[in-house]
């Protein structure tokens, strides 16, 4: 049986570092990496979209992502 979770993906080549993201994540699991792009914990993303809804550059997108069950 396919099951299917959201996540937010980065565009990292796009990414300014500009940390927007990381304050509109409620579950605080955004971070800036070597100062050049946002870095997602994708086990612990839930895809509630906030995160790409506040990017100011448009380069978060939440995608479904085939889960095994």
């Amino acid at each position: 049986m396919k099951k299917f979770k959201k996540k937010a993906i980065v565009d990292k080549s796009a990414c300014v570092a500009c940390g927007t993201c990381l304050k509109a994540c409620p579950l605080q699991i955004i971070r800036i990496e070597q100062g050049i792009f946002a870095e997602i914990n994708y086990e612990k993303c839930v895809g509630c979209g906030k995160c790409a809804l506040v990017c100011p550059a448009s380069i978060i997108n939440i995608e479904k992502k085939e889960v095994v069950i």
